[in-house]
């Protein structure tokens, strides 16, 4: 390191020594604060190369990072359509339950009064009924008039509808009708699981009263997770739906997980970047929403403007490189670098670059003494 620093001091000191006449035999240079100029021996010296820009088929690697998320139809919020006091439950956060498995047992009076009420209901419709019928075959001998008739079929109609509605009301709760019975009447309910999945959260205790609108559990179905990655605008012209990408965890780098891009949001934030959803080829349990993952997209060859990136050179926050004007000028240009691959760096919006001589190599120098001849003006 101490030999690379004295060798820069000498070739600043070289190109900063030559005297005033030498540099005023020159061509006159415009633009002269990203102009800089030397002299044949001094670039004899210099060691610069140049080449002529071109436009090459140049693969790339994108480097993303994002996180596991459930889609909303495989994440399941339980609460109770009726309310209630929670009576028992087993459930903790990370617990695995099975479709159809009891989760919950919750008690109220008004679970008594609805069996009660459709019981009673159910009784009085056979009543009606067998009075319906037997109003239907009078009123078709004209043994009885059509008034009667017609009550007794309102009656009948009404009591039907009843049932029918409590019918609801007892499957809303997990109560099957069918097996109702005077003898069967229970003042608690049972909860089920709706999915094969693990629960997220609980947010109920023993013994606490749940009104319809309280979350009790909620429930993820992970066998359809998918991996959320965040890219920002200019990577967005590289992908499309079906590509294909690997990624890992920071965690166990070397485990490689093979996904592939089912769709990309059209909305940009304002950091100019959006969100890329992507499937994971086999399932793996190891893998729970939230979290943290890299992934690496592969691109097709993609034609671009590119040079080795030792020609580019950054300065006051922006990235430069030194275009040859002939008659050993060099003007700094400003660029905007794409991706890397092998040691090449693509340039983005360079097509006027295109069939320009730039510095491959030397750039730095360059840049070392436009940054002294920037401090000799200052003094």
């Amino acid at each position: 390191m101490k030999f690379k620093a004295i060798h820069v001091l000498i070739f600043i000191s070289i190109f900063s020594c030559k005297s005033k006449s030498d540099l005023q035999t020159e061509t006159p240079i415009e633009n002269s604060d990203f102009m800089v100029q030397l002299t044949p021996e001094q670039y004899q010296s210099s060691g610069i190369d140049t080449i002529k820009l071109q436009k090459s088929l140049m693969p790339a690697r994108i480097k993303v990072n994002g996180k596991i998320e459930v889609p909303p139809q495989n994440k399941i919020t339980v609460s109770v359509p009726m309310g209630g006091y929670l009576k028992s439950t087993k459930l903790l956060s990370g617990m695995h339950v099975a479709k159809g498995e009891v989760i919950a047992e919750i008690e109220d009076a008004q679970y008594i009064q609805l069996q009660q009420d459709y019981l009673t209901a159910k009784s009085q419709f056979q009543m009606l009924e067998n009075e319906f019928i037997r109003q239907k075959e009078l009123n078709q001998s004209k043994a009885s008039s059509d008034k009667v008739f017609e009550a007794s079929k309102a009656a009948y109609q009404n009591q039907l509808i009843l049932i029918k509605s409590l019918e609801q009301k007892l499957l809303l709760i997990g109560l099957n009708p069918a097996k109702l019975s005077a003898e069967t009447i229970s003042k608690s309910i049972a909860v089920y699981s709706p999915i094969n999945g693990f629960v997220s959260s609980v947010n109920a205790n023993i013994g606490k009263y749940l009104t319809p609108s309280d979350v009790l559990f909620e429930l993820v179905n992970p066998e359809d997770i998918h991996l959320n990655l965040t890219v920002f605008e200019q990577d967005l012209r590289l992908l499309s739906v079906g590509q294909k990408l690997v990624a890992y965890s920071n965690a166990d780098p070397l485990k490689k997980y093979n996904c592939e891009i089912i769709l990309i949001s059209q909305n940009l934030t304002d950091k100019n970047s959006t969100e890329v959803h992507c499937h994971f080829e086999q399932y793996d349990k190891t893998l729970v929403p939230g979290m943290f993952m890299n992934a690496e997209i592969e691109i097709q060859n993609n034609s671009a403007v590119a040079v080795n990136e030792e020609a580019i050179v950054h300065f006051e926050g922006k990235h430069y490189i030194f275009v040859s004007k002939g008659n050993f000028q060099f003007e700094m240009t400003t660029v905007n670098p794409g991706h890397n691959h092998g040691g090449m760096a693509e340039l983005m919006n360079a097509d006027q670059l295109i069939n320009k001589n730039i510095v491959s190599t030397g750039a730095w120098k360059l840049l070392m003494v436009m940054k002294n001849k920037g401090s000799a003006g200052n003094e």
